[in-house]
């Protein structure tokens, strides 16, 4: 019998969330018998500032291949990210030169793996990218980075068939489109996160005590307000707080504007009473972990702040969720979700709802997911293995003719 040839994938991780999302990914081309993967950590994964969140990649288990450095200036919020894309790339070429992969998977929309995905194209190293064709209308520059590596990528994996109809009718050929669901949701299915027992042992928690898992991140086109933007949050969590929730805070991502929130985020940490806890990760198990206590009617759970976990991860846990400002504005979203605006007594409204509203917590409770049922990886890792490599994979053709007719194009 002829053993098909081992195709060596590389996978680009920039930060916490992005690894985990990409976690049953890994897996699955770790378990994949004709592929074998190559592991690229960059970014904030490499920070101390932001949790040097590679150990718990280590601690996975899974073998770093390689580490690239991203240069970003602390203070410089104008150029910083444009710099930080520069050695991004740079560093990513160095890497690939090394590793010498058959096809390169990146995620998302951020300035690391934009980077990632230059480098690679630039190479002609076929180029999968993960979450094309979301839609984050907010502020933030994650639409025009996301649109911009969908066009560079060679393969498209979409958490959902709305995005995929965004990415054909950009001009992507169909056979390079693919709906798998949102990754997260393996883990999720999986119930590979942290037990009740043990997030009350590890963070002291009171179960009698209602609990607000905070995370708020800078809108990067508004980096210059991102101090302004999360206190109206402290605030709303500082008054929680004093009526007896627990708090838990993370630290945001490292874009432009995220040591000013980092500073604003320690210093209300240093000022507020022992049921507020600040950390710099959760880790992914624990963290779902939390939002897994909402099934638990028990228990009181609210997640709050602008990632998008929140939007895609919590429908899956039924956990009421409050959205504060405008980052994920135009995502697809379950009716688990509340909008604030940064206004402290409209955010603690809004997460007095999601706590003792009865109702609201029944809907979110049995509200469907729009983002798969749990079984991403395993398909993305099958794309991997049987998509012809060469030339048609590397050589793209735009769908979209140009042609006028009534004053339209097609």
């Amino acid at each position: 019998m002829t053993r098909t040839p081992t195709r060596i994938i590389a996978l680009f991780t920039g930060n916490r969330a992005e690894y985990g999302l990409q976690y049953p990914i890994l897996k699955a081309i770790q378990a994949h018998p004709a592929l074998d993967y190559r592991l690229i950590v960059s970014g904030a994964h490499l920070d101390p500032d932001f949790g040097r969140t590679r150990n718990e990649i280590a601690a996975d288990g899974f073998e770093i291949h390689a580490e690239v450095k991203i240069d970003m200036a602390a203070d410089d919020l104008g150029a910083a990210t444009a710099n930080a894309i520069g050695s991004g790339v740079q560093s990513m070429a160095a890497a690939l030169s090394r590793l010498k992969p058959d096809l390169l998977v990146v995620y998302a929309d951020r300035f690391e793996g934009f980077a990632a995905v230059i480098a690679g194209t630039q190479m002609n190293i076929p180029t999968a990218h993960i979450e094309g064709g979301d839609i984050t209308e907010g502020g933030a520059l994650d639409d025009s980075v996301r649109h911009a590596m969908t066009k560079l990528a060679h393969l498209h994996f979409t958490t959902n068939q709305q995005a995929s109809n965004r990415v054909l009718a950009m001009g992507e050929e169909d056979w390079r489109v693919h709906t798998v669901g949102f990754p997260a949701i393996d883990l999720i299915a999986a119930g590979n996160y942290a037990k009740p027992a043990d997030l009350v042992a590890r963070y002291g928690l009171d179960p009698a005590k209602p609990l607000v898992v905070f995370t708020q991140h800078s809108v990067t086109q508004e980096a210059e307000s991102a101090a302004t933007q999360i206190r109206p949050s402290l605030s709303a969590l500082g008054k929680l707080a004093d009526d007896g929730v627990q708090v838990i805070v993370t630290y945001p991502n490292n874009d432009s504007g995220a040591r000013a929130i980092v500073a604003e985020i320690d210093r209300f940490g240093a000022s507020t009473g022992p049921l507020v806890q600040v950390h710099p990760s959760l880790g992914r198990a624990n963290y779902h972990g939390f939002l897994a206590l909402a099934r638990d009617p028990t228990w009181r759970v609210c997640c709050a702040g602008n990632s998008s976990s929140g939007i895609k991860e919590t429908p899956a846990f039924g956990c009421p969720t409050v959205n504060i400002g405008t980052r994920q504005q135009g995502r697809l979203r379950a009716e688990n979700v509340i909008d604030a605006g940064y206004d402290p007594a409209g955010i603690e409204a809004a997460i007095w709802r999601c706590l003792f509203d009865a109702d609201f917590r029944a809907a979110c409770a049995a509200c469907g997911n729009p983002y798969g049922v749990g079984d991403a990886g395993v398909k993305v890792a099958a794309v991997l293995a049987e998509v012809p490599l060469g030339q048609a994979l590397i050589r793209k053709r735009m769908t979209l003719l140009g042609e006028a007719g009534d004053g339209w194009y097609r």
